[in-house]
């Protein structure tokens, strides 16, 4: 048995492909919610806002019930079945101690810091090179400082 072969694959009739087309992906949309405030209404909208600052490359504010507050990045998260059972694990800006806040402690979350893989797409850097190349600029390829 033989894998398809590419006209199998279209139902034999190759007049239907567009040959510019057939290599490019849809490109993926990203949020931009630097300095976004959830509004945690519910568990459900506290888990998402927590999903989304995992996901985030920026630094975030945690309020906690107590009013106290920890700014930093936020490196891991464990879902637990209820909100007492799930917790974030930060790493505060001012210090090195990682922190553990429990899910049902929390009271507000807030996207404080920049994002720092915004606009640092291979397109936008492509884009630069061939600026700077252009204006007889050194054109390099090592990565920017952060």
């Amino acid at each position: 048995m033989s894998a398809p072969t590419h006209a199998d694959r279209h139902d034999g009739n190759l007049s239907e492909i567009d040959p510019d087309k057939l290599e490019i992906a849809p490109g993926t949309a990203h949020e931009t919610i630097q300095g976004w405030v959830p509004d945690l209404a519910n568990d459900n909208d506290l888990r998402v806002a927590l999903e989304k600052a995992f996901d985030y490359r920026g630094e975030v504010t945690v309020t906690r019930k107590d009013g106290s507050k920890v700014e930093g990045y936020i490196f891991d998260r464990v879902n637990g079945s209820t909100l007492d059972t799930s917790f974030v694990r930060i790493l505060p800006a001012a210090t090195h101690q990682r922190v553990k806040i429990a899910y049902s402690d929390i009271a507000a979350l807030a996207f404080t810091g920049r994002d720092t893989a915004a606009g640092k797409s291979w397109e936008a850097w492509v884009k630069k090179y061939w600026e700077s190349k252009a204006a007889n600029r050194a054109a390099a390829i090592e990565p920017e400082q952060l």
